[in-house]
């Protein structure tokens, strides 16, 4: 009875593995259920934290191409599947962990790459999508303007030219 459940467990796992854009493997010993649902909330609507047993996931990311390293099932662990932006929650299991010190970041996978602790770090400290792309934006409409005034200066610099070359030739002519 116990195959079919772990067999339905190996399942669903890959499914979540498979259709998340990143995942993040925690240690949680010492969280009390209170403080666990706080950072579920933590993570926000893109992200689901499971605890799972070990040797299921191990299965489980193998089924679904990923390949992680054999330390990151050490003791008991839960995952943060990320379905939406993957920097958004890097940032709450962070700042959950630095007012918890018995969540341990221990690892990860990022769109199929696997992360090490110290990269999903880095990865947390990036600003958020949105503020990137507003960023990206800025740039671009910055580079039209500049873009817009040379167009702009090119026309005026031909019509004071030929000014400054018909006031010249209309000196020479009346001097003659």
């Amino acid at each position: 009875m116990a195959r079919p459940d772990k067999a339905a467990a190996v399942a669903e796992l890959t499914d979540k593995f498979r259709s998340s854009s990143a995942a993040v493997l925690t240690e949680y010993r010492g969280l009390t259920v209170a403080q666990l649902k706080t950072l579920r909330r933590s993570l926000g609507e893109n992200a689901q934290y499971a605890v799972v047993k070990n040797t299921l996931t191990k299965i489980a990311a193998k089924e679904a191409g990923i390949t992680l390293e054999d330390q990151l099932f050490a003791g008991p662990t839960a995952v943060a599947f990320v379905t939406g932006d993957p920097v958004e929650s890097a940032k709450g299991l962070r700042d959950f962990a630095k007012d918890n010190p018995n969540l341990v970041i221990k690892g990860g996978v990022l769109d199929g790459k696997a992360l090490s602790a110290d990269e999903i770090k880095k990865l947390a400290d990036l600003e958020s999508r949105e503020v990137l792309l507003s960023k990206l934006a800025g740039a671009f409409k910055g580079k039209q303007s500049q873009a817009a005034s040379v167009f702009q200066a090119l026309p005026s610099k031909l019509v004071r030219t030929v000014d400054a070359l018909r006031a010249k030739q209309a000196e020479q002519g009346g001097a003659e």
